[in-house]
């Protein structure tokens, strides 16, 4: 199983993202257990990112919201970095 690490400034992002979005909260914490069980379920969208956030992945939450993530398969961990709408997030 992967362990997912919340640092500060993701919760901080997620809880500030959510005061406007709270519609999102229950598919948010179905998505984190997919996560957390099998990071490549299709249902994910899994993807490595280009350009300015290379570093980065993206899972889905719905086909407008997106949480990028840092994934280190090495440690079996994942870092979520940020949470937005699509537009937002790139």
């Amino acid at each position: 199983m992967i362990e997912i690490f919340y640092t500060d400034g993701y919760l901080k992002r997620a809880k500030k993202f959510f005061k406007s979005h709270t519609e999102l909260i229950s598919q948010y914490e179905k998505t984190l257990k997919i996560l957390e069980i099998n990071p490549f379920h299709p249902s994910l969208r899994l993807h490595k990112l280009q350009g300015k956030l290379s570093d980065l992945y993206s899972v889905s939450v719905n086909i407008s919201c997106r949480i990028t993530i840092e994934f280190l398969i090495d440690e079996n961990q994942i870092i979520p970095v940020d949470i937005g709408m699509h537009e937002e997030i790139y």
